[in-house]
């Protein structure tokens, strides 16, 4: 599903990052199911994909008491660093199958 709704891993990963680090403020970035493909969607505060009709499959939280202490306001360098060694895609992959 990946590859039909990106294009690549890659591609996926990086519009994760791209989303992780545009959000203003503090928020989620979501891996979510709309449908019969996959999307990244952002959310603010207790917002979830799920009030939007989407299955949420993993989130990143872009919140800085998430990453100040190991990154300090280097968004970037957290977002890069959860989605190349952090995230669970076995995680999301069960997920997308509940």
């Amino acid at each position: 599903m990946i590859e039909q709704s990106f294009g690549s891993f890659e591609a996926c990963k990086g519009e994760l990052a791209k989303a992780a680090t545009s959000q203003f403020g503090s928020g989620w970035v979501w891996l979510a199911k709309d449908g019969d493909r996959l999307v990244v969607t952002k959310t603010v505060n207790a917002d979830t994909p799920i009030a939007h009709g989407q299955q949420p499959l993993l989130t990143l939280d872009v919140w800085e008491h998430a990453y100040y202490l190991d990154h300090e306001n280097r968004r970037v360098d957290y977002a890069t660093a959860v989605l190349d060694h952090l995230i669970n895609w076995d995680f999301a992959a069960k997920n997308l199958e509940a």
